[in-house]
């Protein structure tokens, strides 16, 4: 884990965030002592991804109402 100033932090922020997007996580010192620590976002939500299991159980559950013999132009119209 790499650490830097804050001060340099604030002027290199564009280069830390690309950093940080290539997998480096980064501890923000200020005056020595750390502060914050920037990492990359996690794409892997298991919130989401388990609510979005538990919506397509339940709609599979479900039967399937109205006809479907509409058109992508119908779809699509302005």
């Amino acid at each position: 884990m790499k650490t830097i100033s804050a001060r340099e932090a604030n002027r290199h922020f564009s280069n830390l965030l690309r950093q940080v997007s290539s997998g480096e996580m980064i501890t923000i010192l200020s005056r020595g002592k750390p502060v914050a620590t920037i990492s990359p976002a996690s794409n892997d939500r298991p919130q989401k991804n388990a609510a979005r299991l538990r919506l397509l159980k339940r709609l599979d559950k479900q039967n399937v109402s109205g006809s479907r013999n509409w058109t992508l132009d119908e779809l699509y119209v302005n």
